[in-house]
């Protein structure tokens, strides 16, 4: 890798984590250079705004969520192991989340909501390809039998992900890890008493 290429992406890995923690809006340009240790002409020589480097930096972090939950989801073999596996990434959110600051999504969907359109839309484009990898786990369920062949898929997507999103805000407000505990157990038996055939 070039050097310019290695400093480029030093700014959005440093940033990623910045604006994760901070926010978009609660970070100035000061900031990244503080995060960065580069001058503001070292940063400008790479990124022509800090819009720029926001998209970059939300990619960054979503794309090592998403390495994270490819990796939990390769370990299990039933589609309900799959689904559970996207909250065991998130197991631990306060002490030991898969991005520092917690769900880059989450924080970035709830900052962009009226803000910063473009940003929003780059959430939105992770929130829809989550809730699709959701729905093809649950159509390999149904496929292979795992699960109720009239389950409402859409719907079943939706609320998982709700759950999950729902758990990690919840940990990480209150500081401690139980609401995603909760959830996981509620989810697992929810999987296990509405969606497995019962022969």
């Amino acid at each position: 890798m070039k050097k310019g290429d290695k400093t480029r992406e030093h700014i959005i890995m440093k940033s990623a984590e910045l604006f994760n923690q901070q926010g978009y809006a609660g970070s100035s340009l000061n900031d990244i250079i503080a995060a960065t240790g580069i001058k503001k002409g070292g940063i400008y020589r790479h990124f022509s705004s800090k819009d720029e480097i926001a998209l970059e930096a939300y990619n960054y972090a979503a794309s090592l969520v998403g390495m994270r939950f490819s990796e939990a989801i390769g370990k299990e073999e039933s589609a309900t192991g799959q689904l559970l596996a996207f909250f065991r990434v998130y197991e631990d959110v306060v002490n030991n989340p898969p991005f520092i600051g917690g769900c880059p999504l989450q924080n970035t969907a709830v900052e962009s909501d009226d803000t910063h359109p473009t940003l929003r839309q780059r959430a939105q484009r992770g929130l829809h390809g989550t809730l699709d990898t959701m729905k093809s786990i649950i159509y390999k369920g149904i496929r292979k039998g795992e699960f109720k062949e009239n389950l409402d898929v859409d719907a079943l997507a939706s609320f998982a992900f709700s759950l999950l999103e729902g758990g990690i805000m919840l940990s990480k407000l209150e500081g401690n890890n139980r609401h995603m505990q909760m959830n996981i157990v509620s989810f697992s038996s929810y999987l296990q008493q509405c969606c497995l055939n019962v022969h």
